[in-house]
């Protein structure tokens, strides 16, 4: 007999209000419910039943679990639009296992070293348009970085104009992706070709035609690069045979999505955090001065490391990742039925304060002083399927800030705490921290 964790009573007023509330405020929802009904707890939304844990003991048993055919993936149908139905985020079983390990080799961390000018160019770039007392949004400079970053490193677009034009067409698919839309198909109507979901469908189809025709242009010469693209050009499966182009073009939309928000979004997290804690800041910028300008030397900067990684803690990107059932399983005391969503609560658990005491304060030194376990610390997710660009994010983003604040003085220009919102996969800060350009440092 199946039995389900305590949970609001199921109906279509209590799965509609329960879908609005994660869509709108997801850290208050998740936590209400949690506080309210245990750990773990239920919650039924548009797109399916939800099982949520915060407790590293359960989401070591969901994560940890080898059975390749345990799980399925979770909303497919709302997010293909987005990814496509090849992407590695929507595979499961042996497909999703084949894929990953074809494309594991072009984001091992040893090869994230060759995209290290790539991101210091994009970073003085940005910062170097802004003139001394002008105002700027963080996570529009962020988004600047990160995009030329994907164009050049990962698309291996090489010509300024077609730099600029890339990264302007998927910038108007990415604003066209209305959050909303990750909420089910039901939303993915466009009466007589127009409204909303009309208009991305035609920024997306614009971004499809960049892709295929740069697939296109790099093939010829796949094997004497050393981009991403290249190396999934030049990539094959166990029988010899290559990825198609459409396969291509899914993950190369998946990473769009994915990467460029993740490092974007913790950037100007980071940029608000820094400037609210003057003596981390303070350390900060002390660290740099001693480090030179190399990119991996930036890398390894112990604290620089631990800002970066105290602020994907605090502002999670995804506040959750699911497995979805394909069969009944015991968990937590109860038997699951077949279709339930196991959802480790990546924005709780970084906020239990057990294992982060004070949890909503900003505090670096506490990621130097005891290093989180993989099933405490999960801005990435976890097991077989956690972010396979989780290393590529991660060097960027100490890159990045550290060359950023290295060279230059800012400002912040929030009198208030920013609000999280959801922005489409992910969640940001809703003013997107605005900040002003004080020159550049000595």
């Amino acid at each position: 007999m199946t039995s389900l964790p305590p949970g609001p009573k199921e109906s279509l007023l209590t799965t509609l209000r329960t879908t609005f509330h994660v869509a709108r405020a997801p850290y208050q929802a998740m936590a209400a419910a949690r506080a309210r009904y245990g750990d773990p707890f239920t919650m039924t939304t548009i797109n399916g039943t939800v099982v949520a844990t915060a407790d590293p003991a359960l989401i070591r048993e969901i994560f940890s679990n080898k059975d390749p055919d345990l799980y399925e993936t979770f909303a497919n149908a709302a997010l293909t639009p987005f990814v496509g139905a090849r992407s590695l985020l929507l595979l499961s079983g042996e497909p999703h296992r084949r894929e990953r390990r074809l494309l594991t080799p072009p984001f091992h961390g040893e090869r994230m070293r060759s995209y290290g000018q790539t991101i210091v160019e994009a970073t003085r770039a940005a910062f170097s348009a802004l003139t001394p007392g002008r105002r700027f949004v963080a996570l529009d400079v962020g988004q600047q970085i990160s995009l030329e970053v994907i164009v050049r490193a990962v698309f291996g677009v090489e010509e300024r104009a077609r730099i600029d034009a890339g990264s302007a067409e998927i910038r108007a698919a990415m604003d066209a992706a209305l959050p909303i839309f990750m909420f089910g198909t039901v939303f993915h109507k466009a009466p007589l070709g127009l409204g909303p979901w009309a208009r991305y469908v035609r920024r997306s189809a614009a971004v499809d035609e960049l892709l295929y025709e740069q697939i296109a242009r790099v093939r010829p010469s796949a094997h004497e690069r050393d981009d991403i693209l290249s190396m999934m050009i030049a990539a094959r499966y166990e029988d010899g045979e290559p990825m198609s182009d459409g396969q291509i073009r899914d993950e190369l939309r998946t990473l769009l999505i994915a990467g460029h928000e993740t490092t974007a979004v913790t950037m100007a997290w980071a940029l608000d955090q820094l400037h609210r804690e003057p003596a981390a800041l303070e350390r900060l910028l002390a660290e740099l001065d001693g480090c030179s300008a190399a990119p991996d030397e930036l890398a390894k900067l112990p604290f620089l490391g631990a800002v970066v990684d105290e602020t994907l803690r605090l502002c999670p990107v995804v506040e959750v990742v699911f497995r979805k059932l394909r069969r009944p399983l015991r968990f937590g005391g109860y038997d699951l039925p077949a279709g339930v969503s196991l959802t480790p609560a990546i924005a709780l658990t970084h906020m239990r304060e057990d294992l982060y005491p004070e949890p909503a304060r900003f505090r670096p030194e506490r990621m130097l002083e005891r290093r989180p376990g993989p099933f405490e610390f999960l801005p990435f997710g976890g097991g077989s399927r956690r972010c396979i660009g989780a290393a590529l994010a991660s060097y960027e983003l100490r890159v990045a800030l550290g060359t950023a604040l290295r060279e230059w003085t800012l400002a912040l220009h929030e009198p208030a705490p920013v609000p999280v919102v959801r922005r489409n996969l992910t969640l940001g800060p809703k003013t997107g921290v605005r900040m002003a350009m004080v020159g550049r440092r000595a």
